[in-house]
């Protein structure tokens, strides 16, 4: 099992590590709630600022993409939710999701080598750390967006469950040390408001950049299980509007807006420093 970590994310500990200039100076600690992204969708409908942070010990209905039940056991990794209101259609929210896995992965890697896998998925040899699920919400000037980060800080091998022991991992089993949670999260903020504000003034552009530089998927053949059936190519990038490039055994270019992605033959070792 896990040794006791003793470190809180209550707002006197985070509050003298920040270094955000509007992320997360609005905070809510919980130790126990169902769901950051519930939490955090509440209080946005009822007028809180943008940048507002919602961070908990543990969720007892913790959700990923798809449904997916999130887990998130007491005092051992992060939980976190940010109420953002971005200035771009509705359409291209998913951009806001990618967008936070150039930074939490940035973040990430000052712990430890990661890499991105499309679309809300941050990995460490191919096993998976982090996930994001962003939920649009509202119309007009009532718009938001609720973005969730879960991140697998302090847990121990023992603490996943069996199912997922050989496809999930934490900074700490793949490091051997203990994380820092109230740095973790300061850090995680600090990326996400450089690179959110990045979104807001330059446009996608600059994000499917970096999404490329680090992603774990470029140049890979993937099979992606799309509503519509399955596809296998070679990813060649991010489209546009976030959407996901292949290039076809044909050679034509298909477009992956949602699915399910599998590299073929498994990732390659990556060794980033």
């Amino acid at each position: 099992m896990t040794p006791a970590i003793t470190d809180r994310l209550r707002p006197s500990d985070v509050a003298p590590l920040l270094t955000t200039r509007w992320l997360g100076r609005h905070y809510h600690y919980c130790e126990e709630t169902a769901s950051t992204n519930s939490a955090a969708s509440e209080l946005a409908r009822d007028g809180a600022a943008e940048g507002t942070v919602v961070v908990a010990e543990a969720q007892t209905r913790g959700r990923g993409r798809l449904g997916r039940a999130w887990v998130s056991p007491a005092y051992q990794n992060l939980y976190l939710s940010v109420i953002l209101r971005p200035h771009i259609p509705s359409g291209l929210i998913s951009q806001v999701s990618l967008m936070a896995g150039v930074a939490a992965c940035e973040a990430m890697r000052e712990w430890c080598p990661a890499t991105i896998k499309w679309p809300n998925d941050i990995l460490v040899a191919g096993r998976k750390l982090a996930g994001i699920l962003a939920e649009l919400e509202g119309e007009g000037p009532a718009r938001f967006v609720v973005l969730g980060i879960g991140v697998n800080l302090n847990s121990g091998a023992g603490d996943l469950p069996p199912e997922l022991r050989d496809k999930a991992t934490s900074i700490r089993i793949e490091t051997g040390a203990p994380v820092d949670r109230p740095r973790f999260l300061a850090r995680i903020l600090s990326h996400l408001e450089v690179r959110y504000d990045q979104l807001q003034h330059e446009g996608f552009g600059p994000i499917a950049e970096a999404w490329g530089a680090e992603s774990a998927l470029i140049g890979q053949t993937i099979r992606v299980e799309e509503p519509t059936g399955q596809v296998s190519g070679v990813v060649i990038g991010l489209d546009a509007d976030g959407a996901l490039r292949l290039r076809l055994e044909s050679g034509a270019e298909h477009r992956i807006v949602a699915g399910d992605v599998t590299v073929v033959g498994g990732y390659p070792e990556i060794n980033r420093s």
